[in-house]
């Protein structure tokens, strides 16, 4: 250190206050909360606004992730820096206002952007969730440097003030969070969630604009016709809502749904779940079998027993019910549990599907793998597993682990199907194969021959028994339902499994299996 000529060092320059007065700590601890909340509710629900366009994967469950995060980030850095160059006040309700208009705006957006990325690539998919999620959120984000900046009219305490703003806006994304994925979208549909959200953020906007205008702060910048623009803009975000094309006639906690009549078959229904085709039912007679798959199931369970006998079924996803009431007609006194994670998909069932519980059916609400680990030992002539989420079998429903509980739940004699659908190069089916196949003793798989060869995705049905399985009467079977499939087992079936991996609780990469590039 330099001393001057006195040979004293000059006293440190005292700290510098922040022009303007501080908020007052409740409306502070307020606007932090609620900003950072409306984020996290925005991320939440922009699964469920994309869901029905590019489905509900890994990839894009990270996108959403990846996307919000990324716009928290933009959206402090810009804050900040606005914070340090001009006064927050004037531009607090700004904020807001204009996060509630881009809110409205978004479901508009989507719903028209995601008629043309429908089933996109992971392009497709980050530009879908961006536009979901990005311009209000980064908007939102801006809110917290700007009240912190006013916070700080004593940089001494900077620690302070910084720490709690910064633990009340976690604490704002904690609630937003559960409150969101507990509450809001089991009771409400997306667009009220959404159409709620930008009407509190712009009402919330407009108050403090005037609170801080009667403390003497500028009011929203700009001249009247500017504020009228902003105000058309947001009028004309909920009336595209209005307009915008939905793809769902329910949503329900796990899925976007929607019935449609088969206009070539009066009494045909098919259930959509997500945009994509799920079930398929004929009112008038449940012994109509539509899809390929389900045909395939009804030739197993038809020759799983003599013809007629009744049957102790159980069934790991319900969808449409489409089997269980094929099994109630074709073998009367046949117990079906129903295991299904969605108790909407339940209620819409029993509302337009022709589902009626009774002796012969029993539906159940809740995750398969932890419904079956209460089921007794010996207890199933038949299990059936046709559960996924979108286009994909659930990783915890394809381990070792939850084949291990479906064996112990089968009878010695009795066989397990399982609905698989994959695309070349078919990873997905070979370690679903080899998994199923390290706990039953007789494996098998149905599918159509240019599937098999790896020409194009399909669905696949697996078989298992820990006896051997009836391979001629099955073949027989399905040349009667399904000229075009096709049934393998032993040796050709090793070659084709080869040393795919045996998925496990520990390591089971579904998502990456299941990738085509």
């Amino acid at each position: 250190m330099n001393l001057p000529p006195s040979g004293v060092a000059d006293p440190p320059a005292p700290p510098v206050p922040v022009t303007g007065r501080a908020l007052p700590n409740g409306l502070a601890a307020f606007l932090v909360f609620f900003s950072s909340g409306a984020v996290l509710v925005l991320e939440t629900v922009a699964l469920r606004l994309v869901g029905p366009y590019v489905g509900v994967t890994l990839q894009v469950t990270s996108s959403v992730i990846g996307i919000a995060l990324a716009a928290i980030a933009y959206g402090a850095w810009t804050g900040g820096r606005l914070a340090d160059r001009r006064d927050p006040r004037p531009l607090l309700a700004p904020a807001l206002v204009l996060a509630g208009i881009a809110t409205a705006v978004t479901l508009p957006v989507v719903r028209y952007a995601g008629e043309v990325l429908r089933g996109g690539a992971a392009s497709a998919i980050l530009l879908l969730v961006a536009l979901a999620v990005f311009v209000p959120a980064l908007l939102l984000s801006a809110v917290t440097p700007l009240v912190v900046k006013l916070q700080l009219a004593d940089l001494r305490r900077t620690g302070q003030v910084v720490g709690r703003l910064s633990s009340i806006g976690t604490l704002g994304g904690i609630t937003a969070t559960l409150l969101t994925g507990f509450v809001l979208v089991a009771a409400l549909p997306s667009t009220v969630i959404l159409l709620a959200l930008a009407v509190a953020l712009g009402v919330a906007g407009l108050v403090l604009g005037w609170y801080l205008h009667r403390r003497g702060a500028a009011d929203l910048p700009g001249p009247g016709r500017a504020k009228a623009a902003l105000a058309v803009l947001g009028l004309v975000g909920a009336g595209l809502t209005t307009v915008a094309p939905n793809p769902c006639d329910i949503e329900t906690a796990y899925h976007c749904a929607k019935v449609e009549a088969d206009p070539d078959r009066p009494t045909g229904r098919t259930l959509l779940l997500n945009s994509a085709q799920h079930s398929y039912v004929d009112l008038a007679d449940p012994r109509h079998l539509e899809y390929a798959y389900t045909k395939w199931f009804g030739a197993v369970a038809d020759v799983t027993a003599p013809a007629g006998r009744r049957l102790d079924a159980l069934h790991l996803g319900g969808g449409g019910f489409t089997v269980p009431r094929y099994l109630t007609a074709t073998r009367p006194g046949t117990d079906n549990l129903v295991f299904e994670i969605d108790r909407g998909l339940i209620e819409l069932g029993e509302r337009e599907l022709g589902v009626r519980q009774g002796p012969d059916l029993t539906a159940v609400a809740g995750d398969a793998r932890l419904l079956v680990a209460a089921e007794p030992t010996d207890s199933r002539d038949l299990v059936v597993g046709d559960a996924f989420g979108h286009l994909v079998v659930p990783w915890h429903l394809a381990t070792r682990e939850m084949v291990a509980e479906i064996r112990r739940v089968t009878r010695p004699g009795g066989v397990y199907v399982q609905n698989v659908i994959d695309y070349p190069p078919l990873r997905f089916i070979r370690s679903e194969l080899a998994t199923v196949a390290a706990e039953f003793r007789h494996v098998a798989l149905i599918a159509p021959p240019e599937a098999i060869s790896g020409e194009t995705g399909s669905n696949f049905v697996l078989l298992a028994s820990d006896a051997p399985l009836p391979l001629d009467a099955v073949h027989d079977r399905l040349a009667e339902v399904d000229a075009g499939a096709t049934l393998i087992a032993d040796d050709e079936l090793s070659d084709f499994v080869g040393d795919a991996l045996v998925l496990t609780d520990d390591y089971a990469p579904v998502d990456q299996l299941l990738a085509t590039a």
